[in-house]
């Protein structure tokens, strides 16, 4: 007897690589370090691409990448949390109470 796979429920790209638990966002990324310049890009699947002008060494991209989204949000620095990935380009991150939302973002 075959056994019949549940459909997962379809998640548009812009709500793929967010989410909300209260007044926390909760962001999937994809890390590009080394760029010309800081920026948020487009959803690359289920995750967010951000861009930083930093190396990729022990770290110290996430760091800067925590200091440009704490500005981009709103925040302080310590209101980010990165869950995972500290080291890897692909990480996520818990935004505490962001004041300021990029327009991909919906509350």
């Amino acid at each position: 007897m075959a056994v019949k796979k549940e459909k997962k429920p379809k998640i548009s790209k812009e709500e793929g690589f967010y989410r909300w638990e209260d007044d926390i966002l909760v962001l999937s990324i994809l890390g590009k370090p080394s760029s010309k310049r800081d920026a948020i890009g487009k959803p690359k699947g289920n995750q967010l691409k951000i861009s930083v002008t930093a190396t990729p060494e022990g770290g110290k991209a996430t760091d800067h990448m925590v200091k440009f989204l704490a500005k981009e949000f709103g925040v302080s620095n310590s209101d980010i949390e990165v869950v995972f990935g500290q080291t890897n380009v692909n990480k996520q991150l818990r935004i505490k109470n962001p004041k300021k939302l990029p327009s991909l973002i919906l509350r």
